[in-house]
């Protein structure tokens, strides 16, 4: 069992940078991969960016384009997600997720954290 909860968003103007992170507890979150999800009121979720357990592998949705960056700390037990240059467009809840299986696929995920609130203002 793990238990992810996220934090770090918040109302940014466009053009800033915000770091989400992902606090995990439970036994061997370091065999897990790690995604992040967003989800913006009316749209469907999308895939951010995920990094593999087993050698840190990153992987970034085609949107990405070099603004976001996903990094893990296993000593902490933490996942993070800087973005930066943000824009009106990345406004959205922004989940946290792990699994065992293809981390390309938001159906292998087994744990969701709660989400948290990214509102970039024009």
């Amino acid at each position: 069992q793990v238990q992810l909860v996220e934090s770090g968003g918040g109302l940014v103007q466009a053009g800033g940078s915000l770091r989400l992170s992902c606090a995990a507890s439970g036994r061997r979150f370091s065999t897990y991969s790690v995604g992040w999800f967003r989800q913006a009121p009316g749209k469907e979720r999308e895939f951010v960016a995920a990094i593999s357990w087993s050698d840190g592998r990153q992987y970034y949705g085609d949107f990405v384009k070099g603004r976001f960056t996903i990094s893990r700390d296993n000593a902490k037990n933490t996942v993070y997600l800087q973005i930066d240059s943000l824009k009106p467009e990345d406004t959205a809840v922004y989940y946290c997720a792990a699994t065992r299986d293809s981390l390309l696929t938001s159906s292998s995920y087994n744990y969701w954290g709660q989400g948290t609130q990214v509102t970039v203002s024009s």
